[in-house]
């Protein structure tokens, strides 16, 4: 198996590091692991492209590259000029943080796997929840370093892949539990928090000009249940199929009778 990774926290990112080691028991002693991540953390950037400027891309050793721009343009640019052949899976991740919730629709992780499923590849996003339980642990990516990977290969294997036009990927999220404290996967729709949850911070700089940081929500708030953020709380790994067809398909239908 061939298998292109990729993250948003960039190509030194420990997440990255578990992720390689996942990808290579996936490939498989004749398989491919090709790295192409951001060369700079890239959080929060979505499917952002790089549309309007040229992108450097550095080759950091054997298939390993690193690029000027988001994990959507790694995407791009591992299929279209890095591999020398189309990628059979496509993982981002291991992500610092949630993608739960809303959480889904600003995520870079989330960015990329979408860009693979447009592309036609199977594609996933992957990232480790922090908590209380696991934020000091000597290795917090280990709840999906030793559980992830197993996970994958029942989804390669059995999980609907399909789409004549906007394909599926997955959203999965690891619970922040130690690995023991894992108790299953969990079949979940994205769930909401509510608020938006994103704010900003103003601050005026030593000249006088005024800067603001962006800054997120709680994440330990529960969503409601069958949803990804109330199963991650409750010790599960959420796996969410998603399109990127933002068509409200019941919405539609009234629409049609209004007009």
């Amino acid at each position: 198996m061939r298998i292109l990774i990729t993250n948003d926290d960039g190509i030194n990112a420990p997440g990255l590091h578990t992720l390689e080691k996942i990808a290579a028991t996936l490939a498989g002693p004749d398989g491919e692991v090709w790295t192409v991540a951001p060369a700079f953390e890239q959080s929060g950037v979505g499917h952002c492209i790089s549309y309007t400027h040229p992108t450097m891309i550095s080759h950091f050793g054997p298939r390993r590259f690193a690029i000027e721009g988001s994990p959507a343009d790694c995407v791009l640019a591992g299929i279209h000029h890095v591999l020398p052949q189309k990628p059979d899976l496509i993982l981002s991740g291991v992500n610092r943080g949630n993608n739960s919730a809303e959480n889904a629709l600003y995520s870079g992780t989330l960015g990329a796997a979408m860009e693979g499923a447009l592309q036609g590849v199977r594609s996933l996003a992957l990232s480790q929840y922090f908590g209380p339980k696991n934020a000091e642990i000597a290795d917090p990516f280990e709840a999906s370093a030793i559980h992830l990977a197993p996970l994958i290969t029942r989804l390669l294997d059995t999980a609907p892949w399909g789409g004549d036009d906007y394909q599926i990927f997955y959203n999965i999220n690891v619970p922040p539990v130690p690995a023991d404290g894992v108790k299953g996967a969990a079949a979940t729709a994205q769930g909401y928090r509510g608020h938006g949850r994103f704010q900003v911070e103003p601050h005026k700089a030593p000249s006088g000009r005024q800067f603001i940081w962006v800054k997120g929500g709680a994440q330990h708030d529960p969503t409601a249940p069958g949803t990804d953020a109330a199963a991650n709380l409750d010790g599960y790994i959420s796996v969410t199929p998603m399109r990127a067809d933002l068509t409200d398909a019941d919405a539609l239908t009234a629409l049609k009778n209004t007009l």
